[in-house]
């Protein structure tokens, strides 16, 4: 008998993704008002986005994710600010066939539940697949399994975001969106677990707690996240030199700046900057 050394394997994906785009605004123009048959994500990289859908107002920034769905009206409700970016994505959902209609409780622990608006806690992630897309769609590589599948991680990262919380989380997100914030405003600067702490008047290993509880990760990683996340911009959107953008985002040594970002992108900075440095790019 002839022996075969192909791995002969049926994927399947409920999703079916249709095509994506980073939008950036050259300001004044208002989101159109419309009705469209697909489903829509919305990634806001950049600036800060409002939109509409039926009776709904949203006001997005950056990190923040919306989900418009097909056969409702949506538009803008302001002009889109210059140096708006926002990564866009339509795709279609698989009718759910008799047997998955019935509910039962294996299918029900499979089911992935998307938030229509969601604050996504590694950015960097999400951005990375929707790079990946557009980078394969712009050079005509976009394998249909590939382009499902991706649109299918897309929700996972976004999904993630829509965990349950602890009841009191209220009151420790006033906290906890404190450090987020001063971080967010001083990762270019010398800053560490105990400086912010010290800023904000907490004990570190209670603001450190605290901000794991609400945030999911360690005040240094928050630190070295958000300057990965803005050494991507740099890398992608400048022709910096690597040493420069690493002191530009709050590194002192350029070697340390190309490990931590090796550590959450998987990649070095030089390789990020190959791979991503061409998407498709609509504006208005």
């Amino acid at each position: 008998m002839e022996q075969t050394n192909v791995l002969c394997v049926k994927p399947y994906c409920p999703l079916k993704a249709q095509n994506a785009g980073l939008f950036i605004s050259r300001g004044a123009a208002v989101h159109p008002t419309r009705i469209i048959d697909s489903h829509e994500l919305i990634f806001v990289k950049q600036g800060e986005l409002d939109l509409w859908e039926g009776d709904q107002a949203f006001h997005l920034e950056a990190g923040d994710t919306l989900h418009l769905w097909p056969g409702r009206q949506h538009g803008g409700t302001n002009p889109m600010p210059l140096g708006l970016r926002f990564y866009w994505i339509h795709f279609e959902i698989e009718e759910p066939n008799a047997r998955d209609k019935g509910g039962s409780g294996s299918d029900l622990a499979q089911i992935i539940r998307v938030p229509q608006v969601a604050h996504v806690c590694q950015p960097e992630r999400l951005e990375r697949l929707f790079r990946t897309f557009l980078d394969d769609q712009e050079t005509g590589m976009l394998h249909p399994y590939s382009a499902n599948l991706l649109t299918m991680l897309m929700l996972v990262e976004v999904a993630q975001t829509h965990e349950e919380k602890p009841a009191n989380i209220d009151d420790l997100s006033v906290v906890a969106t404190s450090a987020h914030t001063y971080i967010r405003l001083n990762f270019d600067r010398p800053i560490t677990t105990s400086k912010v702490a010290e800023h904000l008047g907490y004990n570190a290993d209670y603001l450190g707690r605290i901000y794991r509880q609400v945030y999911g990760c360690t005040l240094t990683e928050a630190i070295q996240r958000r300057r990965v996340r803005e050494g991507c911009k740099y890398l992608l959107d400048t022709s910096m030199t690597i040493e420069q953008i690493a002191y530009k985002c709050g590194f002192t040594d350029p070697d340390y700046f190309r490990r931590v970002f090796r550590r959450y992108m998987q990649v070095s900075p030089g390789q990020y900057r190959d791979e991503y440095g061409h998407v498709h790019v609509n504006t208005h």
